[in-house]
């Protein structure tokens, strides 16, 4: 009877640490497949934007302020956003800013820089038609993508990101590129979502790494083109 008790206690004991292994695997292990699990927010695309905390889209809904109807859009029409953060609008502004100082020319805010410009880069984060990561996953190639407005070609291609020390083992992201008109990735900038798969009533929001600059490297050059041809 002794010898049944010792060994049911070892059974016990071997089974429950069977079971810790298995609960920490999914977690820890470095070959966890993440899910494309979709986030979900009780309301427009805009209302979203709104409800996150002081400092993170309050730039993006200042330039969104300057156009009823983006507002519009992100109110009711079905799209896809890549939505720039804070950071992404201050790098922009802070290179355009260091150019025009250089020049003896008056600093700017995405409240005083041309509307028509600034309407155009914007644009450009917003496409026609809801999209989630799983639309791309089997194009190894990436999806073209057609913003709203001007129809203008950008391009998104699923990316899975490394974790603990496996490659493609972390969680969904997306490259977000803008092609300027080329087939030759050479061409492209790309920035990065890491933050992807909100879905709210009209839309899916994906955001942007904090290391975007805002315009894709236009952002200088458009603004002082205005600034110059005013300045004649």
């Amino acid at each position: 009877m002794k010898y049944l008790n010792i060994r049911n206690t070892l059974a016990f004991m071997l089974g429950m640490v069977a079971l810790w292994f298995s609960s920490c695997s999914k977690s820890d292990s470095p070959y966890y497949d993440y899910e494309n699990q979709v986030q979900s927010f009780n309301g427009t695309a805009l209302a979203y934007l709104k409800a996150q905390p002081t400092g993170t889209f309050d730039s993006l809904l200042l330039v969104l302020n300057r156009f009823p109807d983006l507002e519009d859009s992100l109110t009711n029409q079905q799209i896809t956003l890549f939505a720039p953060v804070n950071e992404n609008f201050e790098a922009a502004l802070k290179y355009l800013n260091l150019s025009l100082k250089a020049e003896g020319e008056t600093p700017l805010t995405l409240s005083t820089v041309d509307a028509d410009q600034l309407d155009t880069l914007i644009c450009r984060y917003i496409i026609r038609g809801v999209k989630t990561t799983n639309d791309y996953i089997q194009e190894l190639d990436g999806l073209p993508l057609m913003s709203i407005k001007f129809n203008y070609p950008m391009h998104a291609r699923y990316v899975k990101l490394s974790a603990s020390g496996f490659v493609q083992g972390g969680a969904s992201s997306l490259d977000f590129s803008n092609p300027f008109g080329s087939d030759l990735v050479k061409d492209w900038i790309t920035s990065r979502a890491t933050t992807v798969n909100i879905k709210t009533n009209n839309a899916t929001i994906n955001i942007l790494s904090p290391t975007h600059n805002f315009g894709f490297d236009e952002f200088t050059d458009r603004m002082k083109l205005i600034e110059d041809e005013d300045n004649l």
